[in-house]
């Protein structure tokens, strides 16, 4: 592990494991290529997400991207987070032109110029595909947030990274299946089987990434109410539970939340702030949200 501008970069052990058989097998400057692609593709991330000032904390280097560990999450923007997660497959996009432009100059050889630009073309591509925690999984969830409550957005997110990446395992073994027999695609099985487990995982934290959410929900008001904007309001009876309550949150909405007595009258309005500090000074999520002002 390397700390750099207080980061923390390090190498995912499959990355390092990739590493060791390109020495076996002497492909070790492709390997380094690799290494470089990767590395710029992540610089790309870390430059967009220290430009609207976020915290990175670690940087982990995979053989196709890399795994930004950031200190506030769900806090930021999903604007922040789409043009983040866009920033470095766009490296991926200058690269690759870069090397095809050398290959036709003749100042690198056809061979080694299709190689880099197609390198750069899987790694940026691959990463777009809706699947946690690629580039393209993140963008899906920035689209998520915007249209669902940020609970709703979890659930999907890891839902459908599940599914996509079981599928990428499916695909990897069907060969060998047919009656040609052509053999298991190791690497995409290798990729496939790192993303299901990693999202499994995910999909087992999403109470706490939910309540990392409503831990730093308090940073987020107060950068709403500074820059003045519109409220959005949350209207329930006095009988729903703080839980359901704090589910209904959007990420980039500030919300007032409005409780109704049942002949429709309203018996309190109250400041997200109030709900979300009751339940974190107790953790009592299935009382009624009653029960905070009474």
């Amino acid at each position: 592990m390397i700390k750099f501008k207080g980061i923390a970069w390090s190498l995912h052990p499959l990355f390092v494991l990739i590493m060791l058989t390109s020495v076996i097998t002497g492909y070790f400057i492709e390997l380094l290529t690799l290494f470089a692609i990767v590395f710029v593709h992540e610089l790309g991330h870390v430059i967009a997400a220290r430009g609207f000032g976020w915290t990175i904390r670690e940087v982990k280097l995979l053989p196709f991207g890399g795994v930004a560990e950031v200190e506030d999450g769900g806090s930021m923007p999903s604007r922040e987070e789409a043009i983040v997660a866009l920033a470095g497959p766009l490296q991926n996009v200058w690269m690759g032109m870069a090397a095809w432009t050398m290959g036709q100059l003749g100042w690198w050889s056809a061979d080694w110029s299709e190689y880099v630009w197609r390198a750069n073309a899987m790694i940026g591509l691959f990463n777009l595909l809706p699947i946690l925690p690629l580039d393209g999984g993140k963008l899906m969830h920035a689209w998520f947030t915007r249209t669902f409550t940020f609970h709703q957005s979890l659930m999907w997110g890891a839902r459908i990274s599940l599914v996509l990446s079981g599928g990428m395992v499916l695909v990897s073994i069907v060969p060998a299946l047919q009656a040609e027999g052509e053999g298991i695609q190791a690497n995409l099985l290798v990729v496939g089987l790192f993303l299901l487990i990693t999202n499994w995982t995910y999909s087992r934290h999403v109470p706490f990434l939910f309540l990392r959410f409503l831990t730093n929900r308090g940073l987020a008001a107060s950068k709403s109410m500074a820059r003045g904007v519109w409220a959005l309001p949350i209207v329930v009876s006095k009988r729903h539970s703080v839980a359901a309550i704090l589910r209904l949150f959007k990420r980039d909405s500030y919300h007032l939340i409005v409780i109704m007595e049942d002949e429709g009258s309203i018996l309190a309005i109250l400041p997200e702030q109030q709900l979300v500090e009751g339940f974190l000074s107790d953790g009592k999520a299935d009382r009624a949200v009653s029960e905070l002002f009474m």
